[in-house]
This record gives structure tokens, sequence and C-alpha cells, in this order.
């Protein structure tokens, strides 16, 4: 089963940080040698999850695993991302969707945050 991947990020007025998700986005592509990888916004950025659903159902993917690129549980995750799912479910009937969890229970996080300690 061809499984593709979507960083879903909040998005912002300012460009530059979007642009900041997509470079992860190819990051994560070239880390992982995934051939779909696409990333998503929930509002200020392009594309939008169902923009990013599309690309990749057009590429043939039956699974996409959804990484929200986001710090911690909130709203947007369990209020938006669950009722944006539901609605690409509905319309791509034939993909299995699913999401991760956000990052802030990953122990990496403390190998960041000590490193930005050091560095200052």
């Amino acid at each position: 089963m061809t499984t593709g991947f979507i960083i879903f990020a909040h998005g912002s007025r300012v460009e530059p940080a979007n642009e900041a998700v997509r470079a992860v986005t190819r990051q994560f592509a070239a880390a992982s040698g995934y051939l779909h990888v696409q990333t998503a916004f929930l509002e200020l950025g392009s594309p939008d999850l169902p923009g990013a659903v599309a690309a990749l159902a057009a590429s043939g993917v039956k699974r996409i695993v959804v990484i929200p690129y986001f710090l911690t549980l909130g709203l947007h995750l369990e209020r938006d991302l669950p009722r944006l799912l539901s609605e690409i479910s509905i319309q791509y009937n034939n993909l299995e969707i699913v999401a991760t969890p956000p990052l802030d229970d990953h122990p990496a996080l403390i190998d960041i945050l000590l490193d930005r300690a050091r560095r200052a």
C-alpha cells in the first residue's frame, strides 16, 4: 500500500513562516526517502489540507498520515483537524487517513530544549 505524508501546520500571514514549514517538509522527505510528501496549512497558507490530500490522491496513494506540526494539543487539533479529516474521508472514501499526535510528547523535544539552553 502506497503511503503519503502531510506535514500539517497552522499557517501564518508571515509568508517566511509558511516557507519555513515547507522547508521542514522538504527536509522530512529527503531524510525519510518517502516519495509522497506534502505540506498543508489549516489557514493562511497554501495548500490547505483538502488540497494536499487531493494532490496525494492524484499520485495514487492509498493511505495518508497527517503529522501535525503543532507543539501541543489544542483546539485546532481537538476540533478542526478531526472535522477536516471527517469531511475529507467522505470525499475520498477509498483512502485511509490517520493523524499522529502533536510534537509535545516526543522525547527529542528535551534534547532540543537542552541544545537551545547550551547555546544561550
